[in-house]
């Protein structure tokens, strides 16, 4: 099996700054069904990005949180993701595949990716690897 762990050690601390980002950034989710979610990012030079998700009527052209903060990492000049905290309020609440793609695409096996299911309570934590450990690498 692949390793997985984390490329760089990511603080509890920071997880819970990005938590913080991500559920503010899920207030300003426009969607046409139940679910908003919110993303943080932490990029390789240690800033930190947020997305929400936006939903279509046509739903072939939502745009997923996770994406959305992605995006915008790489918009102002990063492409090294380290870590992913998403937020929504769900029993469990991970990235889907195409999302995952994305992570591995700017973190790897090792990015970690964490999810919280209601402000203030405990994230839970894996890497990327963990969530897709048969992903083609």
């Amino acid at each position: 099996m692949p390793d997985t762990r984390p490329s760089v050690e990511v603080s509890g601390a920071i997880l819970e700054k990005l938590a913080v980002a991500a559920w503010d950034a899920r207030e300003h989710a426009y969607v046409l069904g139940t679910t908003k979610v919110g993303c943080a990012v932490l990029a390789g030079d240690g800033r930190v990005f947020a997305g929400c998700n936006i939903e279509h009527h046509h739903r072939c052209h939502d745009v997923h949180a996770e994406v959305n903060a992605i995006s915008s990492m790489v918009a102002a000049g990063d492409t090294r993701l380290l870590a992913v905290v998403v937020a929504a309020e769900r029993e469990r609440f991970t990235p889907c595949g195409g999302c995952l793609d994305w992570i591995f695409q700017f973190g790897g096996a090792g990015c970690v990716v964490a999810y919280g299911t209601a402000r203030g309570r405990p994230l839970v934590r894996h890497t990327a690897g963990e969530l897709m450990p048969y992903y083609p690498r």
